[in-house]
C-alpha cells in the first residue's frame, strides 16, 4: 500500500522542519511522506531510553540508512550511548513501575523532545514534529503534549502536532517496513518495556 503524493501544509507557512524519529518503522511512512511532498526536513536521533546497546544500534542503523537512501540529513545527537542512557534514567527515577503511556512515557518524550528542541532553536529549525504518535501503542494527546511544552521555551520554534496516523499512514508504515527489511522491535525501548 502507498498513500499518494499530497500537499502537506506547514502550519503558520512555517519551513525547515526537524523530526525526530526513534526507529525506522515508525518514521519511515513520515519521512516518506514529507520527502514526497518536499517539505525541507531533517531527521534528529536522539533516544538514550532505549535498551540495551544492541537495540540501540540496530534501530539507529536502520533509521540512518533509511534517511541516507534518499538523501535526507540525519543528525545523530546521542553523544555516547552510556552517558546518555544514565541521564534518561535519572530523568525517570521513581517511575520504574509505571505503565506504558503513564508517568514515565510522559518524562521520556519530555526528555527527547527537550533537546531535539534546543538543537532545532540553535540550528535554524522553524518547525519541531516527531513519529512518535504514529503507533498504535502510543498517546497521540500525551505526545503532543510534551511536544508543545518543549518548544515553549523558544519563541521562534513551533511543534507540528500533524496525525501521521491519518490518511492511511500506520498502515504505510507497516508497508514501507516490510518492503525495506526494517528490524522489528518488539517492545518500546526502554528497560522497563522490555521487562514487561
Amino acid at each position: 500500500m502507498f498513500i499518494k503524493k499530497e500537499k502537506l501544509q506547514l502550519p503558520k507557512g512555517l519551513n525547515k522542519i526537524l523530526l525526530h524519529s526513534c526507529c525506522a518503522v515508525c518514521s519511515a511512512s513520515v519521512i516518506r511522506r514529507l520527502y514526497d511532498a518536499e517539505v525541507p526536513f531533517s531527521v534528529f536521533f536522539y533516544n538514550p531510553n532505549i535498551y540495551p546497546l544492541d537495540e540501540y544500534q540496530k534501530r539507529k542503523e536502520d533509521n540512518k540508512n533509511f534517511a541516507v537512501k534518499l538523501g535526507i540529513e540525519f543528525i545523530d545527537a546521542d553523544t555516547g550511548w552510556a552517558a546518555e542512557n544514565k541521564k534518561w534514567t535519572d530523568c525517570v527515577v521513581g517511575l520504574e513501575t509505571e505503565p506504558e503511556k503513564g508517568k514515565r512515557c510522559t518524562e521520556c518524550f519530555l526528555f527527547r523532545f527537550a533537546k531535539s528542541a534546543e538543537f532545532a532553536d540553535n540550528n535554524g529549525f522553524s518547525t519541531l514534529t516527531s513519529c512518535f504518535g504514529i503507533s498504535k501503542y502510543k498517546d497521540m494527546d500525551q505526545v503532543n503534549v510534551c511536544g508543545h511544552r518543549a518548544v515553549s521555551p523558544y519563541k521562534n520554534l513551533f511543534y507540528w502536532d500533524y496525525n501521521w496516523r491519518k490518511q492511511g499512514g500506520s498502515d504505510y508504515m507497516e508497508a514501507i517496513a516490510k518492503q525495506e527489511n526494517f528490524y522489528r522491535q518488539k517492545y518500546c525501548g526502554c528497560i522497563f518495556s522490555m521487562k514487561n
